[in-house]
């Protein structure tokens, strides 16, 4: 929202009084004490320190607080405490009060997750530390100590996305992409799976607007046919229920634009052939939740007496629930029109869990018990993970990511005791989980008394035994199949001196091989080795040069250009040829305006790179991203190096448009369809005759009558390729033709 000059200061203060009233009703409203006075006192206060300070949209930055403070209150579900905190969130950070203010007007606790909120500088990862990840990383060590921490922090990033569309381009790249990276994970594996779903959805609409306006307008435009279905699939099965004399709700949910176009990606099929657009859902009433799960499989009971069950997904999250005590029964069935439909079987209780996650405990007034329990223990790998941050920020947060979203599996030691690792654990990680020792001289595993190497991934119901030796040494080859945060960090520490050493001997070789060609050292050569080595940092570089795994050669490093501000990226054949005159300018203006970068080729010379793992050409929406040595590297915008990148660097994302290009890009298409006598000379017809399209590669398999052929094209633009799986498409025989990352 845009100020409006008709807006009086009058208005504009019973705005902000209704804010606050509503915020006021939902929380008297609750379960929770009335402590109304801490609110007023810390409303007024928030007010008061924010006074005369707008957003980027025009409205008092009050409303911001407030709208975070109703998130926590209304839909996590939190009380007193947190809605004060939440309503003083942002005071140390945007004005002139301290933490020690905060304590000394609302006490310790008020102010320890305030503190915990509040943005910082500097931290452990250096000069080149990403602000997102230190800041995260100091969310964590707060959120050990106490989780609303974390829940408010989400309520403010759910707020924020909600109001992104007054933030410039560039920004709503980066937010978008650390909040599909780090903040819809998270949200996940606290249980907030409605925020996690509003946060992912948000995120694809800044991401890929006109994808999330067709899938969006599809999904409407099929609403009638979809509740007809529906209706058809329910009848019998409510007919059963009310037979049970069952109070319930069943109900069907459609999925989110984000996780059908999430699904439509992975599966590469058109939206037309997702056919799970929906879930049902039955949620009942139980006076007695002790008897919630038998009335859970006696629905399934019925459910299955009346559709055929799909029997490899029936997930049963009673008996053990997830760690973040999800509870549910879901069962896939075959629907009257053919297609498979998920039920999801719940008490409201389940149901109030599964939607607002850790914080529905409070509302049924649990104490010390199982849940908080569950939830300690998960948060306590927080603090190995804490203990020995990666110097490389994107490190660090893939080590967050790998350990703290990661599915679970519970498997079992000789003795019958169960532990819980995450999903792609190895024998080696559960053997570190147990005991440093024990991983360190460990040198095979049985897993249901069957003798299996250390890289053995686990699966749920394992029964594990550990085999050691005395002689048993850890080896650097161990790092690529330990996963768990616990494994990394002892196998590192028992590495880290010989790993120092090689180190050493590496960069002496480094700097011998520079001086012999007259290269005087500096940070630009090194980082010019390290990018074009793509390893994660010096000591990477430094390590694999002293462990032999990169031969020095002058094609690692080239010397500095005299009177260029910038290296640019060259592309072999026209090595010697300069940059477009215009582009160390352009980029300068680019980086300090947050204009748009126009990407250029002439004469077979670009202004940027390529990048190799999403190989974006002309058509693709896309994003600049600015290296150390100012090259400008372009990645689709769906591409997972890219949301690892805005998670961690969003300030070097740079508006790109594609202009003034003569060059030719690479592209991969897949395709499928019955073998058939021809149909190989009829695709090559159309590709290099009727469409004069270049290929640099084909290749075909057939098995069992099934034709699949991937091949690489160069062409000029996105809409080639498009109009090329066209036409590939009207082949009698094919079933589908798809552009491939």
């Amino acid at each position: 929202m845009m100020q409006n000059s008709n807006i009086t200061p009058e208005m504009e203060d019973q705005m902000i009084d209704q804010a606050y009233q509503n915020l006021l009703n939902g929380y008297l409203s609750s379960n929770h004490r009335k402590k109304v006075e801490i609110i007023d006192k810390a409303y007024k206060f928030a007010r008061d320190a924010h006074k005369g300070i707008r957003r980027r949209s025009g409205e008092p930055y009050i409303m911001h607080p407030l709208a975070v403070a109703t998130i926590v209150s209304q839909e996590i579900g939190l009380g007193s405490t947190s809605i004060s905190a939440a309503l003083l969130h942002d005071v140390v950070e945007d004005t002139d009060y301290t933490v020690e203010d905060i304590k000394a007007q609302f006490g310790e606790k008020i102010a320890r997750i305030v503190d915990g909120l509040t943005k910082i500088s500097g931290g452990i990862f250096g000069d080149k530390a990403s602000l997102q990840a230190e800041n995260f990383r100091k969310l964590l060590l707060t959120m050990a100590e106490d989780v609303r921490v974390v829940l408010i922090k989400m309520a403010d990033r759910l707020h924020n996305m909600r109001t992104l569309s007054s933030m410039p381009l560039n920004k709503q790249y980066k937010i978008a992409g650390e909040t599909l990276y780090i903040y819809a994970p998270l949200a996940h594996r606290l249980g907030l799976y409605a925020i996690k779903t509003e946060l992912e959805d948000l995120s694809f609409k800044y991401n890929h607007p006109a994808e999330h306006k067709r899938i969006s307008d599809l999904i409407n435009a099929s609403e009638e046919q979809r509740n007809e279905l529906f209706a058809r699939f329910s009848a019998p099965i409510r007919e059963r229920l009310d037979n049970m004399g069952l109070k319930y709700e069943f109900n069907v949910r459609v999925k989110s634009c984000y996780s059908i176009w999430n699904k439509m990606q992975k599966k590469r099929v058109p939206f037309e052939e997702v056919y799970d657009l929906y879930a049902a859902r039955i949620v009942f009433a139980c006076d007695d939740e002790s008897q919630a799960k038998r009335v859970c499989w006696n629905i399934y009971n019925e459910i299955t007496e009346v559709y055929t069950k799909h029997p490899d997904r029936v997930r049963d999250w009673l008996t053990t629930p997830k760690v973040n005590q999800y509870q549910a029964l879901h069962v896939t069935v075959m629907g009257p029109d053919g297609n498979w439909v998920e039920v999801q079987i719940r008490s409201q209780k389940m149901d109030e869990i599964a939607e607002r996650g850790f914080a529905a405990h409070w509302k049924y007034k649990i104490g010390e018990g199982e849940e908080e329990e569950e939830i300690a223990r998960w948060l306590s790998t927080i603090t190995d993970i804490l203990k020995d941050p990666e110097p490389n920020a994107i490190d660090f947060l893939d080590t967050i990511k790998l350990n703290l979203f990661a599915s679970e599996i519970v498997v079992f030691t000789p003795k019958g005791e169960t532990m819980t690792l995450p999903k792609g654990a190895s024998v080696l990680d559960m053997a570190f989980t147990v005991h440093t020792d024990l991983g360190t001289h460990c040198i095979a595993g049985k897993v249901n008394h069957e003798l299996v190497p250390l890289s053995h991934k686990l699966a749920s119901g394992d029964q594990v035994e550990i085999i050691t030796s005395n002689t048993g040494v850890p080896k650097p080859s161990w790092e690529k199949f330990v996963v768990t945060a616990k494994g990394k960090t002892r196998l590192r520490s028992a590495l880290r001196h010989q790993r120092r050493l090689i180190i050493d001997k590496g960069e002496k070789r480094f700097m011998e091989f520079l001086a012999s060609h007259n290269i005087e050292f500096s940070n630009e050569v090194l980082s010019q080795a390290i990018g074009r080595q793509r390893v994660a940092g010096k000591e990477e570089l430094f390590f694999m040069i002293g462990n032999n795994e990169i031969t020095l050669n002058e094609d690692m490093v080239i010397k500095k250009e005299q009177g260029t501000r910038f290296n640019w990226w060259r592309r072999n054949p026209f090595k010697g040829k300069e940059a477009p005159q215009e582009s160390t300018s352009k980029l300068k203006e680019a980086i300090d305006t947050k204009s748009i970068y126009r990407l250029v080729t002439r004469d077979g010379v670009s202004n940027y790179q390529i990048a190799d793992c999403c190989h974006p050409i002309p058509g693709d929406d896309a994003v600049g991203f600015l290296t150390d040595n100012n090259k400008v590297i372009v990645h689709k915008m769906d591409c997972s190096t890219l949301a690892r990148l805005k998670a961690s660097y969003g300030s070097r994302l740079i508006q790109t448009q594609w202009e003034d290009y003569s060059d030719r890009f690479l592209a991969t298409i897949s395709i499928k369809g019955i073998d058939q006598k021809g149909i190989l000379q009829t695709i090559v017809n159309i590709i290099s005759t009727n469409m004069s399209i270049n290929m640099k590669r084909m290749n075909v398999t057939a098995d069992d009558g099934v034709f699949m052929c991937e091949l690489d094209v160069l062409v000029s633009a996105a809409s080639v390729v498009t109009n090329l799986c066209r036409e590939i498409k009207k082949i009698k025989g094919i079933n589908s033709a798809t552009r491939m990352s």
